[in-house]
């Protein structure tokens, strides 16, 4: 028997999915990661044959709690720099200085000119590809 409140996805609705009411199918509320978009980046990988609905929601959700988790941390180095938007010389100082995300110093930050060259090379279309070396 489902429990009251749950989506058609098996979570609680959450207050921006309840006050939307018929907002349709392709409602995803503000900073959450689209379900199907992840699943497509999942199936991406050639190494992953079959991804179930519920691995997918956990990654969506472990990587929403991850980016919140380091953005509230790059904004104490912009509130340092009376600033209220974030930059990317904030990130890098959290990356630094916290221990936990040691795992992104070096040569594994992502270029950001390179997504927009990169944009432009497929005209302007949603999919993007990133040449890593």
């Amino acid at each position: 028997r489902a429990r009251p409140g749950l989506a058609g996805r098996g979570r609680p609705k959450s207050r921006a999915e309840r006050a939307a009411g018929g907002a349709g199918p392709g409602f995803v509320p503000a900073g959450r990661l689209p379900l199907a978009r992840v699943k497509a980046l999942v199936k991406a990988d050639p190494d992953v044959t079959l991804a179930s609905q519920e691995a997918v929601f956990v990654l969506a959700r472990a990587t929403e709690l991850f980016v919140e988790t380091i953005a509230k941390d790059a904004y104490v180095y912009a509130q340092q720099g009376k600033r209220k938007t974030l930059q990317r010389k904030d990130l890098d100082n959290a990356i630094e200085a916290i221990d936990e995300f040691a795992f992104l110093e070096g040569e594994f930050l992502i270029d950001f000119s390179q997504i927009v060259w990169e944009r432009q090379l497929n005209h302007g279309q949603s999919s993007l590809f990133l040449h890593l070396q």
